[in-house]
């Protein structure tokens, strides 16, 4: 397997590894069993873990964003500026 050049789809996976934080976050809230509650915690902060690379390291070299950005508030702003051009 080859590794993935289309842009559109490196951008899907990091929004994919974003809605697993979210469904993983909340299920350490509403289950009960504390096993299942671990299992959950720890997916949640490996997708966090790969999703905070997405936004910081793949975006910049992999898709093209140009330019540094101090944090996800500044990279959407910018996103919104460059979308209303």
């Amino acid at each position: 397997m080859g590794d993935l050049t289309s842009r559109g789809w490196i951008i899907a996976k990091g929004i994919m590894f974003a809605v697993i934080v979210v469904m993983a976050g909340m299920g350490t809230v509403l289950h009960e069993d504390r096993w299942y509650r671990l299992v959950l915690l720890l997916i949640c902060i490996w997708a966090a873990c790969r999703f905070y690379y997405f936004l910081f390291h793949v975006l910049e070299r992999y898709v093209g964003l140009d330019g540094r950005y101090a944090g996800i508030a500044d990279l959407c702003q910018r996103l919104w500026r460059q979308r209303h051009r």
